[in-house]
């Protein structure tokens, strides 16, 4: 790579020091003499003076050749303050010094005095404008940030954005639109001036937008919303107005505003400071979309994970009137996005890519690229050439459950606790209908303060859940703290996330898919909550009666203490199980489903759910 050197005002003032040293040198030997006027006069009667002019404010003059006062190294012209000296003409007579008095004008002077600070200051101002990057200049407040891709630049095409097959459907009409208007336009046609990409974050909407633009080979303008908002009021509407101007000189083109919630929140309640500015903004976004065009090639693209919060205006007919929603993949889409990630990575033959996309289920497309990259420096830091299976499994573990922690001391009675704990999550796995298949079961420490997990596998992808599986997974949620009771008499901290997931499928059990017959089939949660982001403490409006929320109190307590009982009753009908397979992880520390699955049919029980070797996924468990 070729090395860069930075320019630095140190090197400017070092070379002028330098510079103003050789001419203050050459100025004392060849240039002109300035003088003391007691040093002048001692000339002056000495007969050393030749000549002199008078000015208002100074006296120039040149020695006689052969004398130039004591030093032939010296010039022979000279200078001094001009003091009221009555005596001085007839000093100069009294010498033969030759005289004459100068006019001297001051214009030059004077105009030079007011330019060249002006210079230098405009020189400075110009500089630091330069450091600040021009778009950060205070004459530049009222341009918009925008990163502009002209069509000529390297860009992404459809063919880089993998597992959202549907949603490049909808947008090969968009493209099509851009390279052939006049198709659509020509028996009076409209295509939706506005399309909003909404999905859970990392799922790929900005590559969506950027290769809609690759495809067409149109200009790309992309800004946040959150960049139309500025210190000074009105500067984000002025932001607007250039990009729609800048946008409308370059069309055909393409206008995307990434996290568009960030501008476009619903309006209402009492507006003061900053929120009179964003809604301001809003408002000029939404006069600007109201302009277009007709036959204006110019489509605005926004991307956002919280649509419930959008200002209704910005989606009706007209505007954002189109909504395409980009998900996250199912297994085929998950398996085509690793394939584009592994494309840069040296992947080993070994590795099925089929079966890795299926230990990943709820994977975005961001948390499948972060997946790969781990695979592949845990690769470097074994010293491998490839990416193995191996690799990929481990990373797997890592980006769900956190990294091990072998050198935590655990003393042998806490790890005992975890052993029994984790096996009685495992064993009830394997023993109710419904929950997912157990693939692993580890005792090393992983993450901030899991001290072990179990792996459960779906062998599917489900979209929709029966009342009998909930009712596994609460089971087997709390089948850990049930072997704790059972074997030591009492139950630690261990299972604080435990009770928090439990209870969250039993809360939604009840408030939101009517599965409790003494609550019946009412829907009792938010209206306006967030759809594609968990939100811890967010309040929401509650619009039900105190007694009401008694009930779903009670109801979810019913649910909780039933499972939990159901899972204290499988444990002890399988407690020569229990012991045995706690024993085991204790001498492995980490053992496979299989395994435990095997010691139950040992002591005559048909263990359950046992899905493929190769289909899972992890979720940690304390």
């Amino acid at each position: 790579m070729e090395k860069r050197t930075r320019f630095s005002i140190g090197y400017f003032v070092l070379v002028f020091i330098v510079l103003m040293m050789i001419q203050s040198y050459l100025a004392q030997v060849y240039g002109v003499r300035v003088l003391p006027y007691s040093e002048f006069l001692l000339s002056v009667e000495q007969g050393q003076v030749a000549e002199v002019n008078i000015t208002s404010y100074k006296i120039k003059g040149k020695f006689k050749k052969n004398d130039t006062a004591g030093s032939a190294r010296l010039a022979p012209d000279f200078e001094t303050v001009r003091v009221e000296d009555p005596d001085l003409i007839r000093k100069l007579k009294e010498s033969g010094v030759r005289f004459t008095g100068v006019i001297e004008s001051t214009f030059v002077r004077d105009l030079l005095s007011w330019l060249v600070p002006i210079f230098f200051f405009g020189l400075f101002w110009y500089f630091m404008v330069k450091r600040m990057g021009g778009q950060q200049g205070f004459l530049s407040l009222g341009k918009n940030k925008a990163k502009i891709y002209m069509e000529d630049d390297p860009r992404i095409r459809f063919e880089d954005v993998a597992g959202v097959d549907e949603a490049k459907l909808e947008l090969m009409e968009v493209v099509e639109f851009l390279e052939n208007p006049g198709k659509f336009t020509r028996i009076g046609g409209k295509l939706p001036r506005g399309v909003l990409l909404v999905g859970p974050p990392g799922t790929g909407k900005t590559m969506l937008a950027k290769a809609v633009a690759g495809e067409s080979h149109v200009p790309f303008f992309s800004m946040s919303g959150s960049e139309f908002v500025e210190l000074f009021v009105g500067m984000g509407a002025a932001r607007v107005r250039d990009l729609f101007e800048q946008a409308k000189a370059k069309q055909p083109c393409i206008i995307f505003i990434d996290e568009l919630d960030a501008l476009g929140k619903a309006r209402g309640g009492i507006s003061m400071g900053g929120h009179d500015e964003r809604e301001q903004t809003l408002n000029q976004l939404l006069v600007e979309m109201d302009g277009f065009d007709p036959t204006a090639a110019i489509i605005l693209i926004g991307a956002t994970n919280r649509p419930e919060i959008l200002d209704p205006a910005l989606l009706r007919p007209g505007r954002f009137d189109r909504q395409i929603l980009v998900d996250r993949p199912d297994k085929a889409g998950r398996e085509a996005i690793l394939r584009v990630h592994m494309k840069n990575v040296q992947v080993s033959d070994d590795v099925d890519v089929s079966g890795v996309a299926a230990m990943t289920p709820g994977f975005a497309g961001a948390d499948l690229a972060n997946l790969v990259n781990e695979a592949a420096l845990l690769a470097v830091r074994q010293g491998k050439e490839e990416v193995t299976q191996a690799e990929f499994q481990e990373a797997v573990e890592r980006v769900v459950a956190g990294l091990e922690k072998k050198n935590r001391l655990i003393n042998r009675h806490e790890r005992e606790i975890v052993a029994y704990h984790e096996t009685g999550h495992a064993l009830v796995g394997l023993s109710v209908s419904g929950a997912d298949p157990v693939r692993k079961i580890t005792i090393i420490p992983r993450g901030i303060s899991a001290l072990g997990y179990t792996m459960n596998v779906p062998t599917e992808d489900r979209f929709l859940m029966t009342k009998s599986e909930l009712l596994a997974r609460v089971a087997m949620a709390l089948a850990g703290q049930a072997a704790e009771e059972i074997v030591f008499g009492e139950i630690s901290t261990g299972a604080h996330s435990d009770l928090s997931k439990a209870t969250d499928i039993a809360r939604g059990m009840v408030k939101e898919y009517g599965m409790d017959d003494g609550m019946g089939r009412v829907y009792l949660e938010s209206e306006r909550r967030p759809l594609f982001l968990s939100v811890p403490g967010l309040s929401q409006e509650r619009k039900y009666s105190e007694q009401t929320a008694r009930e779903i109190d009670e109801a979810v307590r019913r649910i909780i203490d039933e499972q939990y009982d159901r899972a204290k009753h499988i444990l002890r009908e399988r407690r020569a199980v229990l012991d045995a397979g706690a024993r085991l992880l204790l001498e492995k520390e980490k053992i496979e489903g299989q395994e435990l699955a095997a010691l139950m049919e040992e002591n005559g029980f048909k263990p359950l759910n046992m899905g493929g070797a190769s289909k899972h996924t992890a979720k940690a468990e304390e």
